[in-house]
């Protein structure tokens, strides 16, 4: 999987050229030909260990240590992804970041090891970074602060981030682009607490900036060390993301755990999102369906699947596409997600099947709408906290999502009154359709309590001796 998409992101980088031959073009051109001149080494290599170790006959997985081989292929494999990610840059580290959210679904190998993109993603010399600070902000970096500290914070794949303090005491984020960036991302483009921004230090490529405390919110022992409630977290992020998505249809893209900070403030624990640089906006008629899909899927209604499914351009591929976006097995789907609790059998279903339906899941990534991608993304990031705060038996994401579905598709229908009794009507209808929710979920928190199982258990004891 890893390697077709990060071939594909190479040959986007070739086709990137245009026909006119200004420097500009010409350095893109070349730029593009030597990322995917690496990008097609590696993943070569690649095939080529996995075809020799695991799949040319004298290793078997019956084979002693069958295990063991398999691990240090992956690891292998592994790093020199990586390798090429820190040597390609751009979008190929976004690629690799993504990689290390999917702990869900890869291999511990790779999530391990291209986890390190997440906050410390190749980093530029100081000298570069002053260099860049002097072209922006047009004076030398020790007229502007007092401190600077030489090591960043954290690296991305556009930029990194150091703490510093300005004259008037001010401590703040300065995050800086790397100076190749701008090459590189004329290739990459063909193919809640928010920090306060010091505008007048600020331009393109250096951004001054609120400075925030917390922990990544994947990190588990920091929010055991800070005494903070990972069910708490994860049900804030779950409600941060679907409002977005669901509801304000403004959706920021770059989700990864490097990105999203946790930290306890007034015994509560708060969330702070980071790099704003890319959004997108979600379209109306595809927020809305996007809704319906969920809202089906949450009613294990298999006909409105198959309906929204249709109209989202997956058409035959709908019960695999739910699966994609649910994360869970269509066994689960036609269950209820909300009835049916996460497995570890469960899990090692969904990734054998990741590999034997790779070309059914390319299909569907070539068909759904590109907003389609981003929000495939922030469904990873959000699984992928899941998985690390272990909170991924719990139902409240699926009551959120479901609250924020109905929200937005009541919203649609009282902009579509002319009168206020339309309104007023809908309004009472939305009332009742979250309070059905609230009935819902008491009811579910009553039968996996330990008196509900209780009582369950001692009914299918009594029923079998009737039997």
């Amino acid at each position: 999987m890893a390697h077709r998409l990060l071939l594909r992101l190479g040959l986007l980088g070739v086709g990137g050229a245009s026909i006119t031959y200004n420097i500009d073009d010409i350095e893109t051109a070349a730029i593009g030909a030597v990322r995917f001149g690496r990008a097609a080494v590696t993943v070569t290599k690649i095939v080529a260990d996995y075809r020799t170790t695991l799949y040319s006959g004298s290793v078997t997985p019956e084979s002693d240590g069958y295990m063991d081989i398999k691990s240090q292929t992956h690891l292998r494999s592994a790093k020199q992804l990586l390798e090429l990610c820190c040597l390609n840059g751009g979008a190929f580290v976004k690629v690799g970041q993504h990689l290390g959210s999917l702990e869900y679904l890869l291999p511990l190998e790779y999530v391990n090891t291209m986890k390190v993109l997440h906050s410390n993603a190749p980093k530029s010399s100081l000298q570069d970074i002053y260099q860049v600070i002097e072209e922006e902000l047009k004076c030398k970096p020790e007229e502007l602060f007092v401190e600077f500290e030489p090591e960043p914070l954290g690296a991305a794949s556009l930029a990194q981030v150091h703490r510093a303090r300005l004259y008037n005491g001010q401590e703040v984020a300065v995050k800086v682009q790397h100076p190749t960036v701008k090459a590189h991302s004329r290739v990459d483009m063909k193919g809640m607490e928010i920090p306060a921004v010091d505008w007048s230090h600020t331009t393109d490529r250096v951004l001054v900036m609120e400075f925030c405390e917390g922990g990544q919110v994947n990190d588990k022992n920091y929010m055991v060390t800070h005494d903070i409630n990972t069910n708490e977290v994860s049900e804030k992020i779950s409600k941060m993301y679907s409002e977005m998505i669901f509801v304000n249809g403004y959706v920021h893209c770059d989700p990864h755990p490097g990105n999203v900070l946790v930290k306890k403030v007034n015994n509560e624990a708060q969330i702070i999102l980071l790099d704003h640089g890319l959004y997108t906006s979600l379209t109306s008629d595809f927020r809305l369906t996007y809704s319906r899909f969920w809202l089906s899927i949450l009613n294990a209604d298999l006909n409105e699947i198959q309906r929204y499914g249709d109209q989202l351009g997956v058409g035959e591929l709908f019960g695999l596409f739910a699966c994609m976006v649910t994360g869970r097995s269509w066994d689960s789907i036609t269950k209820g997600i909300d009835k049916k609790e996460r497995t570890s059998s469960e899990q090692d279903e969904i990734k054998a099947d990741a590999a034997k339906y790779l070309p059914e899941i390319s299909a569907v990534l070539n068909r759904v709408p590109r907003q389609m991608l981003l929000i495939f993304k922030t469904n990873d990031l959000l699984r992928g906290i899941e998985f690390s705060l272990n909170t991924q038996e719990g139902m409240k994401s699926f009551v959120i999502m479901s609250r924020c579905c109905i929200r937005s598709l009541f919203a649609h229908k009282r902009m579509l009154c002319n009168s206020l009794l339309c309104a007023a009507r809908v309004s009472i209808a939305e009332t009742w359709a979250q309070f059905k929710i609230t009935l819902y979920t008491l009811y579910l928190l009553c039968i996996r309590s330990e008196l509900g199982k209780f009582i369950s258990k001692t009914w299918m004891t009594n029923n079998s001796v009737k039997l």
